[in-house]
């Protein structure tokens, strides 16, 4: 039995004149995710748009390629279905044999129908009647109920064929990514910034890393943290490059030369403009960062405009009025958690004073950062000496 996978357009079908230009980087997105399974035939009609397995390998990698889709941002739903001719007996049939094991199971069930060829001989209510009641026939333990039915017995009746299925699964959501520009997400090894990176993707953001190391205060395993953070978004963001700034010179120079209890709003200042010159190298326009208003003493409102001052691009931060349990949460359910929590060192929890200043103004940090002259050197010698890493899905 052939089956196809359907995935249904979301917000992105509100779209007006720029529609069609969404459409084809998510067509560009879905092919470009399964190519590694095998060949598939995408295309879109009617608003949705259709995975079709063409060999072998596709075919037998269809869960995977189910799987993958379902986490491309764009795609509000996904269904798996069987194709079979606009013919209602052959409909009626397929769906007994492509759902038999779910229908061997459910306590309840309904049909839905969708007649998009208006050409079809029976309106969608004719084909639910009818179906229904074959259904039963087969299998009559089952109860039909329309309201909350475990089983939701699903005919589409398209231009090109008739798709069975048991009901949309939901999708990732959001727009495609790169439809919204390119920024850098800068990835420490904590629970927020992946978080921040997958909630940006999802606006239709293309994502660059940057991330902090500072050795010997910091670890190969926790450089190795951070890459397999990297990995784990992948399935959401596309392939990722990571640029593992090296920033032990900096640190140190900002902790022997500035009064202690500006540390850290300095060092996220230097962080900021390390993170635009990576940004002109990449053609990156703004600035992703997990900072959540009032989480530390560097994220109060005073600190974050401290902080955005340094640089001129825009910094977004998805987080910022969530607190540590919904952020854990959305962790949780993209993957990243057990490896955020890891007890690896991070750069910016090294050298931290034990009472910074909360409510820091822009003079004092400015006049503090003038009394360190050679800083924007060695800002630039990291900026300019840090390797990348390209993190592939």
């Amino acid at each position: 039995m052939d089956e196809i996978i359907l995935a249904y357009q979301g917000e992105m079908a509100l779209k007006g004149l720029n529609r069609a230009t969404f459409e084809s980087i998510l067509l560009k997105t879905m092919r470009r995710r399964l190519r590694s399974l095998g060949e598939f035939r995408v295309y879109k009609a009617q608003s949705t748009m259709y995975a079709e397995p063409v060999d072998d390998a596709a075919k037998a990698s269809m869960d995977a390629a189910f799987e993958r889709v379902s986490k491309i941002f764009g795609i509000a739903a996904v269904s798996r279905a069987a194709v079979c001719p606009k013919d209602f007996d052959v409909i009626a049939e397929t769906a007994l044999e492509y759902l038999h094991d779910e229908l061997s199971t459910a306590r309840t069930f309904k049909v839905s129908a969708k007649r998009s060829d208006k050409s079809f001989p029976m309106n969608s209510m004719e084909i639910g009647a009818e179906l229904g009641g074959r259904i039963l026939s087969r299998h009559p333990r089952l109860k039909v109920d329309v309201h909350h039915p475990e089983l939701n017995v699903t005919v589409e009746v398209r231009d090109f064929a008739a798709y069975v299925h048991g009901g949309k699964k939901p999708g990732a959501g959001g727009l495609p990514v790169s439809t919204s520009g390119k920024a850098a997400l800068m990835l420490s090894g904590g629970i927020d910034s992946p978080v921040a990176g997958y909630m940006m993707a999802k606006r239709g953001l293309s994502l660059i890393c940057v991330h902090f190391a500072s050795p010997p205060y910091t670890s190969e395993r926790a450089r190795r943290k951070v890459l397999k953070l990297a990995e784990l978004l992948t399935p959401y963001t596309g392939n990722l490059n990571v640029y593992v700034v090296p920033y032990t010179k900096p640190q140190e120079y900002i902790r022997d030369h500035a009064p202690d209890v500006l540390f850290t709003v300095l060092m996220r200042r230097s962080m900021m403009r390390i993170t635009n010159m990576i940004c002109k190298k990449e053609g990156a326009e703004g600035i992703v960062t997990g900072e959540s208003l009032a989480q530390v003493a560097s994220q109060t409102l005073r600190a974050l405009g401290c902080t955005d001052a340094a640089q001129e691009l825009p910094v977004l931060r998805p987080c910022v009025g969530m607190d540590k349990t919904e952020i854990t949460e959305i962790a949780r359910r993209i993957g990243t958690f057990e490896t955020s929590i890891l007890p690896y060192e991070d750069c910016c929890t090294i050298f931290t004073p034990p009472h910074p200043k909360t409510k820091p103004s822009l003079e004092e940090i400015e006049a503090a950062e003038a009394a360190m002259p050679d800083l924007a050197a060695l800002e630039a010698e990291a900026a300019a000496e840090t390797p990348v890493e390209h993190i592939n899905l």
